[in-house]
């Protein structure tokens, strides 16, 4: 039998060891208090409003009995699973605090706690980009500008450095049409602005070809011969033409829906033939004038695409039944946009819009199915809507207008001014046969070939300066005979008298499509 005194030295250091343990267990419970995590918000950070969605909480502990206060304040949380996420009302600009505190379950306990100081910024950079001066077709440009307070900038998505004093510079790719420029604070308050790069039409010295035309050796190869001689240095080559054909086996949906496509020329191998002859291709589109697509649109319940009369019947105005689609109509308008850019991609240098307008008559027997503005506003806005996305793919814009919309607008819904905020250049048609007796003082304007071209493209130059400056303007000239004979004298006289008035380029119209070559100097 063990002695009392082993029996009490054994008790002893047992309870020395689970007095030991023991401290042990609360001393390491002393140390352990709950982890509390808060993400998406650091301490010092500047923040915008919407940071503060994202902000969530965590913890080693109990979740359910975590404290939150904004501002000294119990702040709206919301569980999701383990997470609580902040709910944060609407935050005056400055410095607030978040606090999340979980207590321990034994009072005796530390609790977990975390602190955020931090600012909130909701006040976008002040941007200001200077317009970008008019550059030459695939050139690049220089843009300036400057950004109070912001910490980076990018132009076209990439990195510009800031001077000192806000400013930037940079140099877009040649090319660009476009340019988006966005400034961001360190809260990530972003301001941005996107405007159009001008381009500097390159002049052109053209002849109107239509796509049967093309199609015809007979008419093609003088026309080849003509650039071959230096004596034009373009091609106006039809897309969609006064009949609402296109040329060529065109893609878009809507055109294969009305059996508007044919098959006159391949698009690729003109373009590739006119640009090995060292030419540039414009290809014209018979914008609103369209009686393949008003007929299908009225005849299968899309009576909107149609300029009706006031009664509700398709308007004629002598062009025909259904000639005239509707200006106003979102369907319409995308239709032609939809041809312009399947043009612009395959590389067609130019797009020129012809028809770009309202029947002409009397404007109170006609009605515009969804028009919310003015005729001449509507159609300019349509201007407006093309041109981005030609000038993506690198081609220009135009739009052929009469000769009466320089003193005239309301007439047929083209307001120059207005057309020349959007349009790369304007093409007048002031064929000296389409004058009235007296018109810019000239008795008989049909004779008076130089006098009557000179005095209305002096007219129109003035009404496209309006505009940002770079918009051209390139007159349609006559090369075709109706009241008088007109020859190369006739041709030359026209083409002496826009180089007069300040304008090297011009288009020769003549439906035929044959062109003498002595009207044409060569270069």
């Amino acid at each position: 039998m063990a002695s009392s005194s082993f029996v009490r030295s054994t008790l002893l250091v047992l309870a020395a060891a689970v007095l030991a343990a023991a401290a042990a267990v609360v001393s390491v419970a002393i140390t352990m208090r709950p982890d509390v995590s808060v993400t998406a918000l650091g301490n010092g950070d500047i923040v915008t409003p919407a940071v503060l969605d994202e902000v969530t909480i965590s913890t080693s502990g109990d979740i359910e009995r975590a404290e939150v206060l904004l501002d000294g304040a119990a702040a709206p949380v919301e569980r999701e699973g383990d997470l609580l996420r902040l709910n944060a009302p609407e935050l005056a600009e400055g410095v607030h605090t978040l606090v999340v505190r979980l207590p321990h379950r034994i009072a005796a306990l530390p609790a977990g706690e975390s602190l955020r100081i931090f600012s909130v910024d909701r006040t976008p950079p002040e941007l200001s980009v200077n317009p970008v001066e008019p550059v030459e077709p695939n050139v690049a440009a220089q843009v300036h500008g400057s950004a109070g307070k912001a910490s980076s900038v990018h132009v076209q998505g990439k990195p510009v450095p800031l001077a000192e004093d806000g400013t930037f510079t940079a140099r877009t790719e040649p090319g660009t049409t476009t340019v988006t420029v966005e400034a961001r604070d360190k809260a990530g308050n972003a301001a941005t602005e996107e405007m159009g790069i001008p381009v500097r039409h390159p002049g052109m010295r053209a002849v109107h070809m239509s796509a049967s035309a093309w199609s015809a050796p007979s008419l093609r190869d003088p026309v080849l011969q003509l650039a071959r001689e230096k004596r034009i240095d373009t091609v106006q080559l039809d897309i969609k033409d006064e009949s609402g054909e296109i040329g060529y086996q065109s893609a878009v949906p809507l055109a294969r829906e009305i059996g508007a496509t044919r098959d006159h020329y391949d698009a690729r191998a003109a373009l590739d033939q006119l640009h090995q002859a060292g030419v540039r291709v414009v290809g014209r589109i018979v914008a609103f004038r369209d009686p393949i697509l008003g007929k299908h649109s009225w005849e299968n319940g899309h009576r909107d695409r149609v300029v009706q009369r006031a009664n509700g019947t398709p308007w004629t105005g002598g062009y025909g039944e259904y000639a005239f689609t509707n200006f106003a109509n979102p369907d319409v308008r995308a239709y032609n946009v939809a041809i312009a850019e399947e043009a612009a991609k395959l590389g067609f240098d130019e797009i020129l819009y012809d028809y770009i307008r309202r029947p002409d008559g009397a404007i109170a027997q006609m009605r515009f199915p969804g028009i919310t503005t003015t005729p001449e506003q509507a159609v300019a806005d349509f201007v407006g809507q093309t041109r981005p996305v030609v000038h993506r793919h690198g081609a220009l814009l135009g739009v052929s207008v009469f000769g009466i919309a320089a003193t005239r607008p309301t007439q047929i819904a083209q307001d120059i001014p207005a057309m020349s905020e959007h349009a790369d250049y304007v093409a007048p048609m002031v064929y000296p046969s389409h004058w009235g007796p007296g018109e810019y003082g000239v008795a008989n304007p049909e004779s008076e070939p130089y006098a009557i071209t000179k005095r209305s493209l002096q007219d129109f130059a003035k009404l496209a300066a309006k505009g940002d400056g770079s918009t051209a303007v390139i007159p349609w000239l006559q090369a075709f005979s109706l009241g008088e004979a007109y020859g190369p004298e006739e041709i030359r006289a026209q083409i002496k008298a826009a180089a007069d008035a300040g304008i090297q380029s011009f288009l020769l119209w003549d439906a035929s499509c044959r062109y003498d070559p002595e009207a044409l100097v060569p270069r």
